[in-house]
């Protein structure tokens, strides 16, 4: 297991190990009522701390977890994203659940979509995973695109009604979207052809993503 979080870099952004610093900017986020639109409530700032502390945890635990997330240049910290294991039972349980969650003044610049391919990549390539899975509400339409976008599929007939949230909640209903290893290889770009240097930096993780 990992100590704690590689670093990953894309075109943009950098993946990083937390940082003190990035508490405070997470728990700005956490409380923002548009960023957590689709989950059960705000966050408390002991709550948030919290939930950073277990993001930090996981890659000790699986050789997982979420990353802080940071736009070298325009930005310390924009939120994170990051693989799981979920704490709950469900049909499709045990698996591994990609997440994201970006500052809302970071919508819209294509981020969440680049940082999650990053960590797919770390996830398939470097972790070893067969599959990944996401999971949200119908209504959320944005992540669910973003989901496809990533060349995640629906999981038709395997809508659930999510565990941990109350029986007849407006948000108890969830989609499930998965890739699998072998989905996530057709997505990649065929190796470049060229001398040693090409192969290699083909055969770069991070080589996709600049």
């Amino acid at each position: 297991m990992l100590a704690t979080a590689p670093t990953l870099t894309s075109a943009r952004l950098t993946l990083r190990p937390w940082r003190e610093e990035d508490l405070e900017p997470f728990a700005e986020l956490n409380a923002d009522a548009q960023v957590m639109e689709y989950l059960l409530r705000q966050l408390t700032r002991p709550e948030s701390d919290a939930l950073a502390d277990r993001m930090r945890e996981q890659f000790r635990d699986t050789g997982f977890g979420w990353w802080a997330v940071e736009a070298p240049g325009m930005a310390g910290f924009i939120g994170a994203v990051g693989l799981s294991v979920p704490a709950y039972s469900a049909a499709f349980t045990p698996c591994v659940e990609i997440g994201w969650r970006l500052a809302r003044a970071h919508w819209g610049r294509g981020y969440a979509h680049e940082a999650a391919r990053a960590v797919l990549a770390f996830g398939f390539e470097q972790a070893g995973l067969n599959e990944i899975v996401a999971i949200t509400v119908p209504d959320n339409h944005r992540s669910r695109a973003l989901m496809a976008r990533l060349g995640m599929v629906r999981a038709l007939g395997e809508d659930f009604d999510h565990p941990l949230v109350p029986a007849g909640h407006r948000l108890v209903r969830h989609v499930l979207y998965r890739l699998s290893i072998e989905g996530w290889r057709a997505l990649q770009p065929p190796p470049a052809c060229g001398n040693g240097s090409d192969k290699a930096s083909a055969n770069d993780p991070n080589h996709r993503f600049e």
